[in-house]
């Protein structure tokens, strides 16, 4: 095998590969089930599929315009209208991207410059903090402390200086299945009132609130709207989380860097998906039943592992579900993960992955975005060991 020659000096020294590859390679060595990393085990509908076959043997299956689909876009607009009362314009201020990674990527990767601050909530997903760094921005960490991990707007306030230019949030929040209520959408909004701050708002589980709790889109609040990129994936909500295919909302000044970058890092997204995601949202019912589909599992879930030692943990979205094992072990929680794949044939993810100082709260994240069958094999082989 060939070897570069020459030292090579990383822009991310102190990252390794990501804790959800880790794991989930871990889960198919061990045979274990995969309860670490977040996708389903069950298919879309097959109309969804159909339409992308239509579209393909249509002959559409060249490059789409760099900013998405006309047709795609007008949904977007269509669903965001109804949802959240506001009014994006599909030609200049939506824009279709390769998964919501790409899209936070991009927008930090057009706005933030080097000796910028940018804060970010912890724990936090594992893709923020790199692309800060690779623009020589500088993380603020505002911490959201166990069990119910709510921010605390008084330190967050505290962290804003002349050199903060990005505020990076996460509603519902992975990894902790926290919904932010109205009153922290109103406070976000008098922190960052008449400064230059940009909101990036990880919208992707917008659609998976739990117990009749409406999701607080930075969209739903003028005065948020106009300094937000909101980010939302196709892939979380119609189950396809290997299409890759998400999208970003923004005032148009601000889409216009943000499509600055995305012209160079990704160009367009996958036209006939994007055809077949349009037909498909003309059903509203397809997005609006996401939250009943997976409250049902979440209650499965917790019903599932009531009789074992963790101490579950609230979830008020996403479909993850975070819990306290110090009943059942006192080692690390990357160790306990390791165990549990390894000896009990179950998969998670630890929290202090999500920390930057790699902070051990003795929890972790279970997916149950899964088969009834998938969960119920887990609960057998969690209720003989722990």
């Amino acid at each position: 095998m060939p070897s570069f020659p020459m030292p090579i000096v990383s822009r991310l020294p102190e990252v390794g590969t990501t804790v959800f590859t880790v794991m989930s390679r871990l889960a198919q060595e061990c045979g274990a089930i995969n309860l670490s990393q977040g996708f389903p085990d069950f298919n879309a509908e097959d109309a969804l599929f159909e339409r992308v076959a239509h579209w393909m043997r249509s002959g559409h299956n060249q490059y789409a315009p760099m900013a998405g689909t006309p047709a795609l876009r007008a949904a977007i607009a269509a669903k965001v209208q109804d949802l959240y009362g506001a009014a994006y314009d599909p030609e200049h201020e939506i824009t279709v991207t390769a998964g919501a990674t790409q899209a936070l990527f991009t927008a930090v990767a057009a706005l933030v410059h080097p000796g910028d601050e940018v804060i970010v909530f912890e724990p936090v997903y594992d893709s923020y903090v790199p692309a800060i760094t690779l623009q020589g921005g500088v993380v603020r960490r505002a911490c959201l402390a166990a069990p119910d991990y709510r921010p605390d707007w008084d330190a967050v306030q505290a962290l804003v200086t002349p050199r903060t230019r990005m505020i990076m949030i996460n509603t519902p929040h992975n990894p902790t299945g926290t919904v932010w209520s109205a009153g922290d959408l109103q406070r976000l909004a008098q922190i960052t009132r008449g400064t230059g701050i940009v909101v990036v708002a990880d919208e992707v589980y917008e659609h998976i609130v739990f117990d009749g709790a409406r999701h607080e889109s930075a969209a739903r609040y003028p005065e948020l709207a106009e300094r937000s990129l909101i980010v939302s994936s196709f892939g979380k909500t119609y189950h396809v989380t290997g299409w890759k295919v998400g999208y970003v909302l923004a005032p148009r000044e601000l889409m216009a860097e943000f499509r600055k970058v995305h012209q160079f890092n990704v160009f367009t997204v996958n036209t006939p998906v994007q055809l077949a995601l349009a037909d498909y949202m003309a059903d509203a019912g397809r997005h609006l039943r996401l939250a009943a589909f997976y409250q049902e599992k979440r209650d499965f879930f917790r019903r599932g592992l009531a009789g074992t030692r963790f101490e579950l943990l609230p979830c008020a979205g996403t479909y993850f579900q975070t819990a306290r094992y110090t009943a059942i072990a006192d080692m690390p929680d990357t160790e306990f993960v390791e165990w549990l794949t390894r000896e009990v044939g179950v998969a998670a993810i630890p929290l202090s992955a999500f920390f930057g100082d790699g902070r051990d709260e003795k929890v972790i994240r279970f997916c149950f975005a899964k088969r009834d069958d998938t969960l119920e094999a887990a609960f057998e082989r969690l209720g003989r060991f722990c």
